[in-house]
């Protein structure tokens, strides 16, 4: 019987110090297992020594494989460009700060030989970690679930298995503005959730800012709702009835005698509905912005150089 095989994509992005101990992490944990793997490191066009270290790694290791990108695509291309050129019968995901315990490979691959598709995380919170910090990772994912037709548990991560079917379902789904957490919560499949506590980061900054985090959302939310197209609809709906209601109290001031210039009031009300239709419009704008950035066809990313023997 053929020996199945387990790819093991990892996200880099300025982590040329942490890369030689989370391949050596990952290499303790797989070689224990009764699979063969390959590790595949996706270079999201890093600015530190990355490439060096990676090339360094991959000349005594051959199971290690890379990807370097031309540039910066963002994490969600650079997972995607791992899952295209994985060839494993599952493949596992995980980001390169160790953050992101290799020591949960062999539980992801138990649910997986139990029969379960897609084996996802759900980060526990430190309650180390700075408050402010906390609110806005349980605001980002309130805000998601609140404004898109998906329902994601607070926590989740890009940090899971999928069996090669339901990876197959992502590969195939073109586009360069991808939101993989949402679409792997979207096709479905028999799925189960795994609780953890993140470990320390070995060195280096968080890459994910408030920016970043808000973006995402924003991506998450136009990709997979028009709800904030019905928000702003019913909203304009409610204001114009509201308008014409007070044209009454204008009409009879006008012919009691109790009528007044009212330009204060006048210029609040035109500047609330102008600031309005600017937000309405805005809103239109992300909409249309995403349907012409698809249709210009732009690769989701670019690869400058891999070892991975071409298909």
């Amino acid at each position: 019987m053929k020996q199945k095989k387990v790819s093991v994509i990892l996200c880099s992005y300025n982590e040329a110090t942490n890369l030689p101990t989370v391949v050596a992490a990952v290499h303790e944990n797989m070689d224990k297992l009764p699979y063969d793997y390959e590790i595949i490191i996706v270079n999201d066009g890093s600015s530190d020594n990355s490439m060096e270290v990676i090339e360094q790694l991959c000349k005594d290791d051959d199971k290690l494989y890379y990807i370097e990108f031309s540039r910066n695509f963002g994490h969600q291309n650079a997972l995607k460009a791992g899952l295209d050129y994985a060839t494993g019968d599952c493949l596992i995901s995980m980001d390169a700060d160790m953050q992101h315990p290799p020591r949960m490979l062999p539980r992801f691959l138990e649910k997986w030989e139990e029969g379960y598709d897609i084996v996802y995380t759900r980060r526990m919170e430190d309650q180390n970690l700075p408050k402010m910090k906390r609110k806005t990772s349980a605001w980002y994912y309130r805000i998601i679930n609140m404004l898109s037709d998906i329902e994601l548990e607070e926590g989740t991560a890009d940090f899971r298995l999928m069996d090669r079917k339901a990876a197959n379902v992502i590969i195939g789904i073109k586009g360069s503005s991808l939101f993989i957490r949402g679409l792997v919560k979207w096709i479905g499949f028999k799925q189960y959730g795994i609780d953890y506590m993140p470990d320390e980061r070995l060195s280096g900054s968080t890459k994910y800012t408030v920016k970043k985090m808000m973006s995402m959302a924003v991506q998450g939310i136009l990709s997979f709702s028009t709800k904030p197209l019905h928000i702003a609809l019913y909203s304009g709906f409610i204001i114009a009835a509201l308008s014409l209601l007070s044209m009454p109290y204008a009409f009879i001031s006008y012919f009691t005698d109790h009528y007044s210039n009212g330009w204060a009031s006048l210029i609040c009300v035109v500047g609330f509905l102008g600031g309005f239709q600017l937000f309405v419009l805005g809103i239109i704008g992300l909409y249309i912005g995403r349907i012409f950035n698809q249709t210009k066809n732009y690769p989701a990313y670019i690869v400058r150089s891999t070892n991975i023997p071409q298909k």
